[in-house]
C-alpha cells in the first residue's frame, strides 16, 4: 500500500459547521425524504407535500482543476457558486461577461481531486512552491499552443496511464487538504436553505487506458473527510467503493455519480470486474449501494443510445459527439451506452440476485470555464477555455484528447423532485433516483407506476398525490400485484422559455429466455399526429435558419396521461422510462453562424430536438 493511500484510509474527519454537528450516519430509505431537523430553520423553508422539481448542476470545474486552469479558467469555487445564483462573471480568458438566464436551485463544485493541491500552490501567494518555475509557467501561459502542450504533459500523459502521478512541483498532502478546505468553505458560504443548495463534492478522475470511469462524489451533509481520494491513490471503482466504505464508517453519507459512459471504452458496463473475473454479487451490491444515478448527457455527448447499435430508434442521432472516436482509442461499443447497461442489469438481477446497474438519470455539463449549468444554446460561450473561447475557435479547434469543438454541446441539467430545497432534500432525491435529466431546457417530467390510478385527472395535485399514494415514482420498484395490471402516470411540462413539446415516449427493456429486449412506445403526440399503428407523422415545425426563431404554432405545452403497457407480462423482469422531445430549435452552432458570421462544416447540425429523460421504474416478478 502506498504511504499516501494509507493516509487516505486512516482519516481524521472534521465537521464544517460550528453547531449541530453529529458524527453519525443518517439512515436513508428509498421511500422517504428526511425533513430538516432544526424546527426554526424548517419553518422558514418552503415545503412541498407532493414535492417540487429543483434544477441544478452536479459536474463543473473551477480554477482548482489543473486542466481548467491551464485552459484559462480563473473563476474560484466561490465565484462559480455565485454565478450559479445568477451573478454576472467576467471570463478573463476572453474578456467577456457571462450570466445565466435563470439561477439554479442547487449546485456542486466537482474539481478533480488529483490536482487541487497543485492549484493551491499555483494560486496562493503564501503557499510553498508558489514561486517555483512550474507554478510561474502555469500562471503565465502564452496562448493555445502552450496551453495544449502543458495539458498533454501534466494531465493526459499521467492521468490516462496505468500509474498516474502528481507533477514534480506537488508540495504534498497538506496542500491538497488546504485546497479541499477552501472548496468546502465556499460551499458553506453559499448555502442558503430553501433558496439555493450547495453540496460538498469532488471528482475522482479514474481513466485506465484512457477509458472514462470518472465519478463525482457527492456528500449529504458537512461530515466530509479532511482529504479527498484521487485516481493517483485509488485506480479503479472497486477501490473507490472501499474508500467510500471507510468514510461511511466514520459518519459520511455519500454517493458516486458515474460520468458519460460513451467514452468509457466498454468498461462502464463491462462483463468483467477490474481483475478480469466475471461480476460477483459483492461487486453488484457495492455498485448498487453507492451509484444511484448516472450522467446520461454532458458536453461530450449523450450516452443514452447510438445509431449503429439502435438503428430502430429514430432519435438516436442526437449529440453523439462522433469525434470522440478519434482520440485515445475510444471506439464506440454497445456496452458504452446507458440503455444497454439498464438491460444488462436485469440479467444480473436474475443471475446474481442484485442489479448493479439500477441507475436513475442525471445531467451535467463538465464545463471547464466555471460556468455552472450554462446550458442554453443561445447563451453558449464555449466550455474549455482557450480552446473554444470564440466562434472561430469553435469552428477549427479540438478539445485536446477529446473531440472536435463543434461536436461539443452546452451540456445537460439535473432535475430533482424533493420536498424542499435543502441538502437533505436534494441529496435524498438523488439517492432515491427521483431525478430526471434534460439536454438543457427546464422541462419537467413526472413518472409513476402503480395500481388503481384513474384514467384521467382533473388537477395536477390530485395526479401527484395519487401517484405516491397508489404507486411509486421514477427511480422506484413497482410493487407486484398478481391480480391487477399496473398503470403508469406520465406528466411532462414544457420549459416556459423554450419550444413547445413534440411527443412523449416510453422506453421499455426486459429480459426473457436469456435475451435482452426493448421497445419504444409513442404514448402521446402533439397536433393529432399519432397514427393507429403507433407511428407518428413527422412534425412540420421548422427553425428559421436566418434568425434562429422556432415555430411555437405547433406542439403542446404539456402532456398528462395514464398509460398501460399493451405487452405487459407479469413474469418478465423489466424497466420503463420516459423520454419526451421538444419541437426543433436552433443549435448553438447556428447561433454562432447568425451572430458571428462563421461557417461550420456541412455535416455539423444547425438545429436540435431537445429532450428530457425520466429515471426508470423497475418491475421484478416474485
Amino acid at each position: 500500500m502506498k504511504p499516501f493511500q494509507l493516509i487516505c484510509i486512516v482519516l481524521v474527519f472534521s465537521c464544517l459547521t460550528l453547531t449541530n454537528c453529529k458524527n453519525e450516519q443518517k439512515t436513508i430509505t428509498e421511500e422517504s425524504t428526511v425533513k430538516q431537523s432544526d424546527a426554526n430553520q424548517e419553518s422558514t423553508i418552503p415545503y412541498f407535500e407532493n414535492k417540487e422539481a429543483f434544477f441544478g448542476e452536479t459536474h463543473m470545474h473551477t480554477s482548482y482543476s489543473l486542466d481548467a486552469y491551464i485552459g484559462g479558467n480563473r473563476l474560484t469555487p466561490d465565484q462559480s457558486l455565485r454565478f450559479a445564483q445568477g451573478e454576472e462573471m467576467l471570463l478573463e480568458l476572453t474578456g467577456k461577461k457571462v450570466q445565466l438566464k435563470r439561477p439554479l436551485d442547487f449546485a456542486a463544485v466537482t474539481d478533480h481531486s488529483e490536482y487541487i493541491g497543485e492549484m493551491q500552490t499555483v494560486m496562493n501567494p503564501n503557499a510553498k512552491g508558489y514561486n517555483s518555475t512550474e507554478a510561474k509557467q502555469l500562471r503565465n501561459v502564452k496562448g493555445l499552443e502552450e496551453a495544449e502542450q502543458l495539458f498533454l504533459d501534466l494531465v493526459v500523459k499521467s492521468n490516462r496511464s496505468a500509474t498516474p502521478q502528481h507533477p514534480p512541483f506537488y508540495q504534498g498532502v497538506t496542500t491538497t487538504m488546504d485546497a479541499w478546505s477552501l472548496m468546502n468553505e465556499a460551499t458553506e458560504k453559499n448555502y442558503k436553505p430553501g433558496k439555493f443548495t450547495t453540496l460538498h463534492a469532488f471528482e475522482w478522475s479514474g481513466a485506465p487506458a484512457g477509458g472514462n470511469l470518472h465519478r463525482n462524489i457527492i456528500f449529504r451533509d458537512t461530515i466530509v473527510p479532511d482529504l479527498p481520494v484521487s485516481y493517483i491513490e485509488v485506480n479503479r471503482e472497486t477501490e473507490l467503493w472501499a474508500w467510500l466504505d471507510q468514510i461511511t464508517k466514520n459518519g459520511s453519507t455519500v454517493l458516486a455519480i458515474p460520468h458519460n459512459s460513451n467514452a468509457s471504452k466498454g468498461m462502464m458496463f463491462d462483463e468483467n470486474m477490474p481483475d478480469g473475473m466475471p461480476l460477483t454479487k459483492n461487486y453488484a451490491e457495492k455498485r448498487a449501494q453507492y451509484e444511484r444515478t448516472i450522467e446520461i448527457m454532458q458536453i461530450k455527448g449523450a450516452s443514452e443510445v447510438y445509431p449503429k447499435f439502435w438503428p430502430n430508434d429514430e432519435f438516436a442521432q442526437f449529440e453523439n459527439a462522433e469525434s470522440l472516436k478519434n482520440y485515445s482509442g475510444r471506439l464506440f461499443e454497445e456496452k458504452n451506452f446507458v440503455r444497454h447497461g439498464l438491460k444488462k442489469g436485469l440479467e444480473y438481477q436474475i443471475k446474481l440476485g442484485v442489479n448493479p446497474y439500477k441507475l436513475g438519470f442525471n445531467g451535467g455539463t463538465d464545463n471547464h470555464n466555471g460556468e455552472m449549468s450554462n446550458v442554453e444554446e443561445d447563451n453558449y460561450s464555449g466550455s474549455h477555455g482557450l480552446t473554444d473561447g470564440t466562434a472561430q475557435d469553435r469552428v477549427i479547434n479540438e478539445v485536446p484528447g477529446w473531440a472536435k469543438t463543434y461536436d461539443i454541446n452546452p451540456g445537460a441539467i439535473t432535475g430533482v423532485w424533493a420536498n424542499n430545497n435543502t441538502r437533505e432534500g436534494i441529496w435524498d432525491g438523488l439517492y432515491n433516483r427521483e431525478t430526471f435529466a434534460t439536454s438543457g431546457p427546464r422541462m419537467k417530467v413526472r413518472f409513476f407506476a402503480g395500481y388503481g390510478y384513474k384514467d384521467r385527472y382533473e388537477s395536477y395535485d390530485d395526479f401527484a398525490k395519487d401517484g405516491y399514494d397508489k404507486g411509486v415514482p421514477m427511480g422506484g420498484d413497482l410493487i407486484v400485484n398478481p391480480n391487477e395490471k399496473p398503470k403508469f402516470l406520465i406528466w411532462v411540462l414544457k420549459d416556459p422559455m423554450n419550444a413547445n413539446l413534440d411527443r412523449v415516449q416510453v422506453i421499455k427493456g426486459w429480459y426473457k429466455d436469456g435475451k435482452l429486449q426493448e421497445k419504444t412506445y409513442n404514448v402521446a403526440v402533439s397536433d393529432n399526429r399519432l397514427n393507429a399503428n403507433g407511428s407518428v407523422t413527422p412534425t412540420d415545425a421548422q427553425v428559421d435558419l436566418k434568425t434562429g426563431a422556432f415555430d411555437n404554432s405547433k406542439g403542446a405545452t404539456q402532456f398528462s396521461l395514464t398509460w398501460s403497457d399493451p405487452d405487459f407480462n407479469a413474469d418478465e423482469i423489466s424497466f420503463y422510462y420516459v423520454r419526451a422531445l421538444q419541437l426543433p430549435t436552433a443549435r448553438w452552432t447556428l447561433w454562432d453562424e447568425i451572430r458571428e458570421g462563421v461557417v461550420y462544416p456541412d455535416h455539423v447540425a444547425k438545429t436540435v430536438q431537445e429532450r428530457v429523460w425520466s429515471s426508470p421504474i423497475w418491475y421484478t416478478p416474485k
